[in-house]
């Protein structure tokens, strides 16, 4: 292969090929630098062994194939099924290759990293909340919640207004309490 072809490959993997040596883009900060209970609180309530049937698992919401590509297979087939210690284990391990990366929504939220103070927003508010709250029921969705309190701009309004505690509009759980 021509060294111009295996260059553009490693460029390629995010890989530097420098005086014939390989080095690889550097590590996140450590991953004592993550509050996982933090992360966990916003993915799932906190709750480390939930499966809700939306093929996440456990208190980080691994998905099954993450999970046991990261070595979580050892431990359980699923994250739900292993212990909080182990769940992190494998966290610390997925977050030395990717970071907060793996938890997009979450992993920004303040607090979650510890080493970096949280940021001050200012950001222009279009959708209200009137006040009340509600507890997510099982078999809730934003949709239905909507329709049932008559939300002005369904699920999407439901979705904005509680972006804070919300990762998805798709990941309600029950017991979270949401604005209305």
């Amino acid at each position: 292969m021509s060294r111009i072809g295996r260059r553009t490959r490693l460029a390629a993997l995010g890989l530097i090929l420098a005086g014939g040596v390989i080095l690889a883009p550097a590590a996140p900060a450590s991953a004592a630098s993550v509050n996982w209970d933090k992360l966990a609180q916003c993915e799932s309530g906190g709750r480390w062994h939930i499966n809700t049937g939306n093929g996440y698992y456990g208190g980080l919401q691994f998905s099954r194939s993450t999970w046991t590509a990261n070595g979580g297979g050892k431990y359980a087939k699923t994250a739900d099924k292993a212990t909080k210690a182990e769940q992190i284990a494998i966290a610390k391990k997925l977050y030395a290759k990717r970071g907060l990366s793996p938890w997009p929504v979450c992993g920004k939220k303040a607090g979650v990293k510890i080493s970096s103070p949280a940021k001050k927003k200012t950001t222009k508010k279009s959708t209200k909340s009137n006040g009340k709250t509600y507890v997510v029921k099982s078999g809730d969705t934003l949709a239905k919640i909507a329709a049932r309190y008559h939300v002005k701009g369904g699920w999407r309004t439901l979705y904005k207004v509680n972006k804070k505690v919300l990762s998805s509009p798709n990941r309600i759980y029950p017991g979270q309490r949401i604005k209305l």
